[in-house]
């Protein structure tokens, strides 16, 4: 008996488990996608977008549990879709509700959506997907259910998430309800560039007593782009926020559009997140959206002075599903792009931000990026997947439907499944090649191949740039000087004398820069024409104002025994030769024939001896300068100082590359180029009140 109990009891459980798997034995799944049961109080029709329906709903998942939900609203939604035969939805729940699992919001607000446009189904579930690829940081959830609606079968629809503030969605910092004086209301703002103007803005109000109500949108100063503002709620925000997003969004606009708009500290760049920009702009364009910038989501979080872009969302027309024609009587997107087609004020911005070079070289970069790293290959194997998930289910939605019945502004119509998705599928093919080319038609010009640098040599003479020298002749032992102007000669050694005095500076070529203490000016070789080292000799060597680019005055010390050194011109190739080999003051330095007597002639051999420590000068002394600021303009490549009287500023400044090698030096009313340097980082110093000032520059 015990045994025949035991065993029916084992039969009841095996059989409640089987009603179980098969739902409660009223709502149950027709495909193997989940399935909503909706009936609406007294069956009543859903016929408002702002009204809601009292309902209830029987959510039959994928293993067939069934979950119940007594208290629920629904309401139509869209625009153009709502006026469709299948609609599209909004659900209320009157408790947050995690109705996807985990990883994904658990809120009140969630959409059906009837994709009734896409004869795929699938377009903005695949956008979701490419920008989940392409790095953006909210994607709407696209989870296919079969609805039955009020005890009639409406076909296949995407359930998904609304466009609002909340974790797992457009996660931003929430204000205070209601604001404070010490509330932050710098974020999170949710926007849409909304091409249908769902709001009202301060040009709305007609009445003195209806202008105290916060607007929900605005209008943009340059270009007019409607703005909507999502969060704060309409019915939450306060005038202090509709100004604060109004002003900051003009401020981009306005510096987008100003003469400096492509400089990247005061143009529009620092007012936008690069990453996301890029990544939102590329998916409207790989997806060719004609209505991407009619209507498109951006964002801005608590003190981030950024606005962010995305989430993606109403792609149901994209991927060439849109027969409407553009000016050129065309309706095939394949080899167009959305910033000179599409619809919306939104694309003017892009045009803009195309006729910057920065912005071109990052779509350009971060589209390669994609494409090299499989997004295509990618992309088609989510499209197969979900074309496995959704076939019964599809096939049901169009014996409801009708496949080949155009239902909004489908481009083409066929009389399969099959040829929809594989239409989908040869777009991507086709325009993914196009965007490449088109893309790369706006990079800038490259810039021309720097000169190669000459190879790097290792000077025998090891310059100590805080210490002073006197340059001997080792025939006559007298000292190079200067003759009562600019003009070398040799004269007895004076130690009290500041015109024998040279400080030697090593430069990033491994030549040698030679400044005299007294003058600041730079020993030169003023040789004219084309010389070699033997020819056009005999010019007598000066110094010159510094600028220690110049080849004349580079120098080669090339040591000859001991304690001897050749000075070798870099231009002229010649060799500095005391004249005649004569003791007598005042005798003239010459630029001369070097060649194979350079180690046996002594006219030509010069001791180099350290005499003193460098002591910078105070050098502007106690007098007061007027306010001055240093400049440089990557353009020109010039590097200057500004003031009010430019002419006081006579302080001698020294540029020093990344390594310590002095590059060049100038006085500070003079100013200098810098066109000739490569990139880089260098150092620019000079002395003021005997107060060392340094500054970094990066040459790019």
């Amino acid at each position: 008996m015990k045994q025949r109990l035991l065993s029916l009891l084992v039969a009841l459980t095996i059989l409640l488990a089987a009603a179980s798997a098969q739902g409660d034995g009223v709502h149950t799944r027709l495909t193997r996608l989940p399935h909503l049961y909706v009936e609406t109080f007294d069956g009543r029709d859903i016929t408002s977008k702002t009204n809601y329906v009292y309902a209830r709903m029987w959510y039959v998942f994928e293993n067939d549990s069934v979950a119940f939900y007594d208290s629920l609203e629904i309401r139509g939604r869209g625009n153009s879709t709502w006026g469709l035969a299948k609609k599209p939805y909004r659900l209320k729940f009157h408790n947050k509700e995690k109705l996807l699992g985990k990883g994904y919001a658990n809120t009140k607000k969630w959409t059906l959506l009837a994709n009734h446009a896409d004869k795929t189904l699938l377009r903005n579930a695949l956008t979701s997907l490419m920008g989940e690829r392409a790095g953006l940081k909210f994607n709407p959830a696209a989870k296919f259910v079969d609805l039955t609606l009020n005890g009639n079968d409406v076909g296949n629809y995407q359930l998904s998430d609304q466009i609002d503030v909340r974790p797992h969605r457009v996660n931003v910092a929430e204000q205070d309800l209601p604001l404070t004086d010490a509330s932050d209301i710098t974020g999170g703002y949710l926007l849409e560039a909304d091409g249908f103007k769902d709001f009202k803005s301060y040009e709305y109000w007609s009445s003195e007593t209806q202008s105290v109500l916060p607007p929900d949108g605005f209008y943009t100063p340059r270009q007019s782009v409607p703005v909507r503002i999502h969060y704060p709620d309409a019915e939450d925000i306060d005038a202090r926020q509709s100004a604060y997003i109004r002003d900051f969004v003009g401020s981009f606009e306005q510096r987008l559009y100003a003469d400096d708009y492509a400089d990247p500290l005061s143009g529009y760049r620092p007012l936008v997140d690069s990453t996301s920009l890029v990544n939102w702009y590329l998916c409207t364009e790989m997806s060719g959206n004609i209505d991407g910038f009619f209507s498109a989501y951006f964002y801005k979080q608590r003190a981030d002075d950024h606005l962010f872009w995305g989430p993606l969302w109403d792609y149901d027309i994209a991927y060439n599903n849109d027969n409407r024609t553009d000016r050129n009587g065309t309706n095939d997107t394949r080899r167009q792009l959305m910033k000179d087609y599409g619809y919306g004020a939104l694309k003017f911005w892009m045009q803009r931000m195309w006729n910057d070079p920065w912005f071109a070289r990052l779509v350009n970069r971060r589209y390669a990026e994609l494409i090299d790293g499989g997004l295509e290959a990618y992309l088609n194997q989510k499209l197969d997947s979900l074309v496995l998930l959704i076939d019964a289910s599809q096939q049901l939605n169009y014996r409801r439907w009708g496949i080949n019945q155009r239902t909004l502004r489908e481009r083409v119509l066929y009389s399969s499944y099959d040829q929809y998705v594989s239409d989908l599928r040869s777009y991507m093919t086709a325009h993914f090649s196009y965007l490449q080319t088109a893309f790369a038609a706006y990079l800038p010009e490259p810039e021309p191949e720097p000169e190669p640098e000459p190879e790097l040599k290792t000077p025998d003479f090891q310059a100590d740039t805080l210490t002073y020298y006197a340059i001997s002749n080792a025939g006559a032992a007298t000292c190079i000087d200067l003759s009562g102007g600019d003009l070398i000669c040799c004269n007895a050694r004076d130690e009290e004398s500041q015109t024998q005095l040279w400080r030697i500076y090593p430069l990033a070529n491994g030549y040698l820069y030679v400044e005299n203490s007294a003058t600041g000016r730079a020993l030169c070789d003023p040789t004219e024409g084309q010389p070699t080292a033997t020819t056009l000799v005999g010019t007598q060597l000066q110094t010159a104002q510094g600028d220690s680019l110049d080849e004349r005055q580079q120098w080669d010390f090339v040591r000859q025994g001991t304690d001897r050194y050749n000075l070798i011109n870099r231009f002229s190739q010649h060799a500095a030769n005391l004249s005649g080999g004569n003791s007598a003051n005042g005798t003239a330095v010459l630029s001369y024939t070097s060649d194979g007597r350079n180690s046996a002639s002594t006219n030509r051999q010069w001791l180099v001896t350290p005499v003193a420590p460098v002591l910078e000068p105070v050098g502007i002394g106690n007098r007061r300068l007027p306010d001055y600021a240093l400049a440089f303009d990557p353009a020109s490549g010039r590097l200057h100082f500004g003031a009010d009287d430019l002419a006081a500023l006579t302080f001698p400044v020294r540029l020093y590359d990344a390594r310590g090698h002095l590059v060049t030096t100038f006085r500070a009313c003079d100013g200098t180029s810098l066109a000739r340097l490569s990139r880089g980082l260098y150092i620019v110093t000079w002395l003021e009140s005997n107060r060392r000032r340094t500054v970094k520059l990066m040459k790019e």
